[in-house]
């Protein structure tokens, strides 16, 4: 049974911890960051999937703290790290969408503060492995640049979409497969980025020194593949069977993508399942804050198929939605001797509140950010306020004629083709209404338009990433 304390106005915390050592107290934690890709709020055995197993993850939440109220910082995968990653949301940041730069890689992220740099003036050695996606090979904001001394990986998201790629990064340093050439699959890429994951953990640890490892795992990403093992041969049995042949999107063909991407979440649930594993063998559990968490909604690429999983669960919407199946996440923290097992957060959140969560554990001055510390929230402190669950959260997308939403407390509003010349409306009581089926535009004319108002205070206009009407504005005189 899970264990929660219910204060004023509804915040939800875990109760207040035993008193630790002095030791515990001052010694710098190490902090894991698991990042995955396109895992959907309901993909997750905790969230309630009933046809895929996470047997690891769903340990996690009970021993740790579980958020029912998380938000990724926007609906793809980019923009969404850059908020992650700068501690601002997307009305604030440099990259609000995915552009690709030719031969390989995405546009540069800003040259500020990171989640990489902010470890790095504490002390940490810090790593990243997975996925990068914020600056393209020679443009100055691959991950040495922001803040991380090793990485292993895949520097361009579109590289990242091939399991079996003909090369992965290590530092600045290409790494050739050629027996994976002409599409074929012989060396799997994952397998290698949690070796080196696993090896950058261990090496830490010999070194007496304090670690921040981002896991920024591309599962369950499309496209659909992965070794035909016993996992695999298992969801064959069990789930019906969807063959899928690759075409113009250029993500490869499954036998079937139901089991493949079953097998790929359960994978996913292994991998977090080897690092909890090697940070009890080398000790370090009780100095270790795991948190795991999804970049965006489910994805329907490459043969996947949200609606035959529920891979939203009881939300509206996908990837490249802003309704809630699109950017509300799974969301787990664990910390075992200062987290609560068994316990539940209700209190929304976002990405880009780890800046300030983690600048107040380390102890160092918060650079500029949009979100707020959660560090309260996380260790069950009475100090948490309540007012948290009332603070405005906003996302912006870029593609599908312009989108913008926000949430503030309850009340959710949507704002559609942004781009044209008359927007759509849309506001939703998510506390009666958490499908988002029941539109009270019409209903509340004067909240709309407070939240209309908020919204546009929330937007910073974009010369990267400009809405229609900020792209007239910015014309000069003279121009049509």
């Amino acid at each position: 049974m899970m264990k929660r304390v219910l204060l004023p106005s509804g915040l939800l915390l875990a109760p207040a911890l035993f008193s630790l050592s002095a030791e515990a107290q001052t010694r710098q934690p190490n902090v894991i960051f698991i990042l995955a890709d396109d895992l959907g709020y309901g993909d997750l055995g905790c969230y309630g999937q009933q046809l895929i197993l996470t047997p690891r993850l769903d340990a996690m939440s009970r021993a740790g703290m579980l958020f029912t109220d998380f938000y990724a910082g926007c609906s793809v995968s980019a923009p969404s790290r850059a908020s992650l990653m700068t501690g601002l949301h997307t009305g604030r940041t440099r990259i609000r969408g995915n552009k690709e730069v030719q031969p390989e890689g995405q546009t540069p992220m800003a040259d500020r503060a990171t989640l990489g740099r902010l470890f790095q003036q504490a002390g940490y050695r810090t790593g990243i492995f997975g996925k990068w996606g914020l600056g393209h090979p020679g443009s100055g904001a691959e991950p040495a640049d922001r803040g991380f001394d090793r990485f292993y990986g895949y520097n361009c998201q579109r590289v990242s979409h091939k399991y079996y790629p003909e090369h992965l990064w290590s530092d600045r340093e290409r790494v050739l497969f050629e027996e994976n050439a002409g599409d074929a699959r012989k060396t799997y890429a994952p397998s290698l980025i949690q070796e080196q994951a696993l090896r950058f953990i261990d090496e830490s640890a010999q070194e007496g020194k304090p670690f921040f490892a981002m896991l920024t795992y591309t599962l369950p990403h499309a496209e659909l593949n992965l070794p035909h093992d016993e996992s695999y041969a298992y969801y064959r049995g069990k789930l019906t069977p969807k063959p899928w042949q690759g075409g113009p999107s250029g993500y490869g063909s499954t036998p079937d993508a139901h089991a493949s991407f079953a097998a790929m979440v359960t994978l996913l649930d292994s991998y977090v399942g080897q690092v909890v594993d090697r940070i009890k063998e080398l000790g370090l559990e009780e100095d270790t804050l795991i948190i795991f968490t999804s970049d965006n909604g489910p994805h329907r690429e490459g043969g996947a198929d949200p609606e035959y999983f529920d891979g939203n669960g009881p939300l509206r919407g996908h990837k490249r939605d802003l309704y809630e199946g699109g950017i509300r996440v799974p969301m787990i923290a664990y910390w075992p001797g200062r987290i609560t097992p068994e316990s539940r957060c209700s209190v929304p959140g976002a990405f880009w509140d780890f800046m300030p969560t983690f600048a107040s554990m380390l102890g160092e001055k918060q650079p500029e950010t949009s979100g707020v510390d959660l560090m309260p929230l996380l260790l069950g402190q009475a100090k948490a306020r309540a007012r948290k669950q009332e603070r405005p959260l906003y996302w912006e997308f870029h593609e599908e004629g312009g989108k913008m939403a926000l949430r503030q407390g309850k009340w959710k509003l949507v704002a559609l083709k942004v781009n044209s010349d008359a927007p759509v409306y849309e506001l939703y009581n998510l506390e009666q209404d958490l499908g988002e089926q029941n539109n009270l535009a019409e209903q509340e004319p004067r909240r709309l338009e407070r939240m209309k108002r908020q919204m546009q205070r929330m937007h910073s206009p974009s010369e990267l990433f400009p809405f229609k009407h900020e792209r007239v504005a910015q014309q000069p005189l003279g121009m049509p």
